[in-house]
């Protein structure tokens, strides 16, 4: 307690404040959330990192950026009606490069635009391995799910209040150069804000480390807000629990639900228990959006969760476009049986085969007939 403390009085000498209250200034009314949200369509997409990246890091660094990869790949999804993708950005990209990692934001909206995709961008994410590294990534780790995935800010970052300016000069330099950027969606500011990896990297995670988040989540949104986001901004709600009910919700579920201009979720489950979290968070009189679903071995599937988020107009976001470095085609469980002497009995996530044929052919063309 003494330690958080000594933190929070540090970074009130630096400027930074505790927010006032919480009713989030700035947050879009729930008229114009629904406005907005009556100009988009129905919005179906897919998680995306190109099939020659195993994280976000790999992805948008200059020796490893791979625009016809992309361009290859988000073809695919045009073919089938996806009309958004959920990208993930790095705090360290920024710093390593900031005009640089502007431009190939720049390229990448540019060949988005072309197969009439408007991306949803991450900026900050609490999964996975918590110490990032700049330079060439490991190669995936054989038959694990995800193996080499980064956290935003990593836990050096998150541990370390001087680095937080930066933090917040890669959040404000972003949201300038695309926060009026019709090529955008909208900002999901941090993924999964309170998930402290128990299966895989809990040790390397700060012990204190919901309570520095609890802190840095209310000012991502307003350093967003204050670049001057004209896009909707988010943080989707993702553990169990009635969200429904607002006293009962968590402390890091009342700041995400207070400060989104739209509502966002995760749901890896069967139809019926994504149909109940649909009206549950249909009760905020806001548009709501999934941006994670489809796990076939645990029940969540396209032609089970597809349909319903169609019928309550909501927008549908799953995990994963195309296999590749990410392995996310294998199961959670890989974590502790790895996949090195066997394919997994069914995908877990993607749509399509590196080769760009689906993997299952009616899933296709189910998408397809329901996003015409």
């Amino acid at each position: 307690m003494r330690r958080l403390i000594a933190i929070f009085s540090f970074l009130i000498l630096i400027g930074y404040t505790l927010p006032a209250k919480a009713d989030a200034p700035g947050r879009w009314t729930e008229q114009q959330a629904n406005a907005w949200y009556a100009k988009q369509g129905w919005l179906v997409g897919s998680n995306y990192d190109p099939a020659t990246a195993s994280n976000e890091l790999e992805m948008w660094q200059a020796e490893t950026f791979d625009p016809a990869r992309i361009d290859l790949e988000l073809g695919w999804a045009e073919s089938i009606g996806l009309n958004t993708m959920r990208v993930f950005l790095h705090d360290l990209l920024w710093q390593q490069d900031a005009e640089g990692f502007r431009k190939r934001l720049d390229t990448f909206l540019r060949i988005a635009k072309k197969h009439h995709i408007k991306p949803l961008f991450v900026l900050f994410d609490s999964c996975w391995d918590p110490a990032p590294r700049l330079g060439p990534q490991l190669p995936p780790r054989p038959g694990i799910h995800n193996s080499r995935w980064v956290q935003s800010p990593g836990a050096t970052a998150l541990d370390d209040p001087a680095q937080y300016p930066r933090l917040e000069a890669y959040v404000k330099g972003v949201v300038k150069a695309f926060g009026k950027d019709e090529r955008v969606l909208g900002w999901d500011v941090w993924n999964e804000p309170d998930n402290t990896n128990g299966g895989s990297y809990a040790a390397g995670e700060p012990a204190d480390k919901l309570q520095r988040v609890l802190f840095l989540l209310p000012q991502v949104f307003r350093w967003a807000r204050e670049a001057g986001a004209t896009q909707p901004l988010t943080s989707g709600v993702w553990k169990g629990g009635d969200w429904s009910e607002f006293e009962k919700l968590s402390s890091m579920e009342r700041i995400q639900l207070e400060n989104s201009d739209v509502i966002t979720f995760h749901n890896y489950d069967k139809p019926e228990e994504f149909e109940r979290r649909v009206k549950q968070l249909e009760t905020y009189r806001r548009p709501v959006i999934c941006t994670e679903y489809m796990a076939r071995g645990n029940g969540s599937t396209f032609e089970g969760t597809l349909p319903i988020a169609k019928r309550e107009h909501v927008g549908a976001i799953n995990w994963g476009l195309v296999a590749g470095r990410s392995q996310t085609y294998l199961p959670w469980d890989s974590w502790e049986h790895p996949y090195t002497d066997r394919e997994p009995a069914i995908w877990f996530h993607e749509i399509f085969r590196t080769d760009g044929q689906p993997y299952r052919k009616e899933e296709a063309e189910l998408i397809r007939q329901l996003t015409r």
